[in-house]
């Protein structure tokens, strides 16, 4: 039996690095829902340069996001005048968001000049059905969007 001490543990938030914060929280908040809840310059000897191994040459600025119902969940951090090298693939990492109506944020993504990938039938655990679609940002961070409709029995 393993004998570890349980300790507290709990996910704070998700973070991507872009390069544009205004026209990524169009995509993050007007088109997927989101909330700002909190946008600022970052100090000079902020942590993120040294964990995200950014030159402190470029300054960033960050939003902390969340949604009606979940508070501070992702945040987007912005090299500013930085230059991005492309996400190589496979993918390392994505986030994933329950939304309402999977037609209308394709569309709106779309016409923003997100990329879509192409739309999967998602199967759950436990045999539920519904939709799910993966969305390249603008920088290309990897956004899963999936709904699975109510039973109306």
């Amino acid at each position: 039996m393993n004998k570890i001490k349980k300790e507290y543990v709990r996910f704070q938030r998700a973070n991507y690095i872009v390069t544009d914060l205004d026209k990524s929280l169009k995509l993050y908040c007007n088109v997927l829902g989101m909330i700002n809840q909190y946008e600022a310059d970052a100090p000079d000897n902020s942590y993120s340069y040294d964990v995200f191994e950014i030159k402190k040459t470029n300054k960033i600025r960050w939003a902390v996001l969340g949604t009606p119902d979940q508070l501070r969940v992702m945040a987007l951090t912005e090299i500013k005048d930085g230059k991005l090298k492309p996400i190589p693939n496979p993918k390392r990492c994505a986030i994933v968001i329950e939304v309402g109506n999977v037609d209308r944020i394709i569309s709106e993504a779309a016409a923003l000049g997100c990329h879509i990938h192409r739309e999967e039938e998602l199967v759950t655990h436990d045999g539920r059905i519904g939709r799910e679609v993966g969305i390249n940002d603008f920088d290309g961070n990897l956004i899963v969007i999936y709904h699975i409709p109510k039973k109306t029995n």
